[in-house]
């Protein structure tokens, strides 16, 4: 046994007292001296070809004691974990030697942070409001012209002067006091008139001139501008207009509904898009119902928190937002330094979610063990079989990546969901009587995880 002795010396902290017996020990500083063998020179032996004895009497004793410690040390205190029957949070150990030697093994002590034990009140008989949800046709047709919108195209205009809204292609130069000024020159540009792309006055001096027009635009820069070369004063532009575009939507009927959709009627895609809207809003009222059941039972906790839990998620939500960051080929260096914040400042900014989503946690754990909640066989392997079709793996690829106890912990924390919903009193509304404060969402868990550049003249709109 490793474990000698276990203690608690403040809320959440306990200190093991661990032995490695001799025999280990010396089995240890072996595997050690063999790692390092290759690199040890000494007189009269050619590199890494000196004997044991020999290292151990011309270096000392001692000389691998620290190297075989650290070959064994992460084992014996699992080891001692295990024994202990202890709880465990991925924290900092504090570590202490006592004593170590060849001949009596080594004693040393870790002190580690403990999960808390933690109170809960009523989780059963709570009450609830779920939003009845319904569906208008008004948001049916708001996302059909949505669709259209996406899928207008640009249709070329010839028989009439330039509009608001056309798409105007153009050459331009600009001049301050007759005299052009870097990067106020541009051919063939493309400017939807009214977008407000171009500092003010520009784009509606564009209106009204015709395709082949020669004509000057004149304008006065902000005092803001971004150029102080050039910021508060008058410009004049030398223009001529190319050609003159207007989106054009398409009619919607059921020939819109085939290129769009997998549906040969607008009637058909409509009544698709309703079942889908409904379904996701009676998703929504579903979790927000279990945010609020959850959150009753969040605010009812009593006991002391380790520090440590709160930063290990502050941890994962920085990691969580560098990997999306990653995705859209950013990195969270370049992200702190265009928003002028230190790693901390930032991460802070994950607190408040952090301290609920902790909290969430612990709740649904407290449930599962107060009600013997556990996730069967059959759970688990329907969960693997989920998550290697979501992520592309093969069954035994999950299986190795992910310990099947933290899946059953996790199947089980949702049915922890499930339980206080069935023991709840939900109550349908058409609209909620009191606007509840937004607590954690109550999503199942699981377990296994996952800007455009546009073209800058001096004629444009600065933002600096």
């Amino acid at each position: 046994m490793s474990l000698k002795a276990s203690k608690n010396v403040g809320t959440n902290r306990y200190e093991l007292e661990i032995i490695v017996d001799a025999e280990k020990f010396q089995e240890a500083i072996k595997e050690a001296y063999r790692k390092n063998a290759k690199s040890i020179s000494i007189p009269g032996f050619r590199k890494g070809k000196a004997p044991y004895s020999f290292v151990e009497k011309y270096y000392g004793a001692e000389v691998f004691f620290e190297d075989a410690l650290n070959l064994i040390y992460s084992d014996v205190v699992e080891e001692a974990i295990n024994e202990s029957g202890l709880k465990v949070i991925n924290d900092k150990m504090d570590f202490d030697m006592v004593s170590i030697s060849k001949e009596e093994g080594v004693d040393f002590k870790v002190t580690l942070t403990t999960y808390p034990e933690i109170e809960i009140g009523t989780y059963k008989g709570l009450k609830a409001e779920k939003v009845i949800a319904k569906v208008e046709d008004s948001e049916i047709d708001a996302q059909i012209n949505s669709m259209a919108d996406r899928n207008a195209r640009m249709v070329e205009v010839t028989d009439r002067a330039a509009q608001m809204g056309d798409t105007a292609t153009i050459d331009f130069e600009g001049f301050c006091d007759g005299v052009a000024f870097d990067g106020g020159k541009a051919e063939g540009h493309a400017l939807e008139l009214g977008s407000g792309q171009f500092i003010p006055g520009f784009e509606d001096q564009i209106v009204g001139h015709n395709i082949g027009d020669e004509f000057d635009v004149n304008v006065t820069f902000p005092t803001e501008y971004g150029a102080e070369n050039l910021a508060g004063k008058d410009a004049t532009f030398k223009c001529k207009l190319h050609e003159l575009k207007v989106r054009e939507l398409p009619k919607i009927d059921d020939e819109f509904a085939k290129d769009v959709s997998e549906f040969d009627t607008l009637e058909a895609l409509k009544a698709d898009l309703k079942t889908k809207t409904l379904e996701r809003k009676q998703k929504a009222a579903d979790e927000e119902v279990e945010n609020d059941l959850v959150g009753q039972i969040v605010d009812s906790i009593k006991g002391e928190i380790p520090e440590a839990m709160f930063e290990n998620r502050l941890n994962q939500s920085v990691e969580e937002f560098a990997y999306r960051l990653q995705s859209q080929g950013l990195n969270l260096e370049t992200y702190l330094k265009y928003t002028n914040a230190t790693i901390d400042e930032f991460k802070n900014t994950f607190r408040p979610q952090a301290e609920s989503q902790v909290k969430f946690r612990l709740a649904l754990e407290k449930i599962v063990e107060l009600e013997k909640i556990e996730a069967s066989d059959e759970d688990i392997n329907a969960q693997i079989e989920k998550m290697a079709k979501d992520y592309g793996m093969e069954v035994e690829q999950i299986k190795n990546a992910v310990p099947t106890e933290e899946i059953a912990k996790d199947l089980a924390v949702s049915k922890a969901i499930d339980f206080i919903k069935e023991n709840a009193v939900i109550t349908e509304v058409e609209t909620k009587t009191e606007k509840a404060e937004k607590k954690p969402t109550a999503k199942k868990t699981s377990t296994a995880k996952k800007t455009a550049t546009t073209k800058k003249t001096t004629a444009k709109k600065t933002e600096e």
